[in-house]
């Protein structure tokens, strides 16, 4: 009964996902989710006491998945080098690779989908947004000052601003991707970013997921 539980939950969670991610959090409706999932409006509420509550729940399972990438990336490139802007380039290389592989347009993130209707979401999931990017911010802001020590930049660089480039980049691309249906778009944004970071410190960028 747990397992059946458990299972239940999740096609609940991965049906809200798909369908949220298409069409917005407040076109997406509880009987839509509840045709997806396959499970009646009793075994919801079991679960979730309103969609809302769903919501919270969805923005915790993508940090997890979201968090596991950020260090299995981070990891990776510190074992690959040690120096901290080659480890840089290197972690932007392994994202690079992962988007190299879409044959078509992302679905999109649920930060942004979450922030586009802010009005809808509790304060709860809007808060958990702002972290996960303040978190990102963070890790790449970090060694951005360490590599600026080892290798000082050719022109005067805004650290904060320039570890929010990728997000801004991977954030804005899933639009561009979908209107152009162009499922290479955000890799090689992506590789954009490591080529103006190779002219900014002066280095050679290193091939990607390498």
């Amino acid at each position: 009964m747990v397992r059946d539980a458990h299972a239940t939950r999740e096609r609940i969670l991965a049906a809200g996902n798909d369908l949220i991610l298409k069409q917005g959090f407040a076109a997406t409706s509880l009987d839509q989710i509840l045709a997806v999932a396959e499970v009646t409006k009793g075994a919801f509420f079991h679960h979730f006491e309103s969609k809302a509550a769903l919501g919270e729940a969805l923005m915790e399972r993508f940090l997890v998945s979201d968090r596991e990438l950020l260090e299995t990336v981070f990891a990776r490139a510190q074992a690959l080098s040690s120096d901290p802007l080659q480890q840089l380039l290197v972690a932007f290389g392994l994202i690079q690779e992962m988007f190299s592989s879409l044959t078509e347009p992302h679905a999109g993130c649920l930060i942004a989908a979450f922030s586009y209707q802010e009005e809808l979401m509790t304060p709860k999931s809007l808060a958990s947004c702002a972290d996960q990017l303040r978190l990102w911010r963070a890790r790449i802001a970090a060694k951005l000052r360490e590599a600026a020590e080892l290798h000082p930049p050719r022109i005067e660089l805004d650290i904060e601003a320039t570890a929010d480039l990728l997000n801004t980049i991977v954030e804005g691309g899933f639009v561009m991707s979908k209107t152009l249906d162009d499922p290479r778009l955000i890799a090689g944004q992506i590789q954009q970013l490591r080529n103006y970071l190779a002219l900014v410190f002066g280095v050679q960028v290193p091939q990607a997921g390498a």
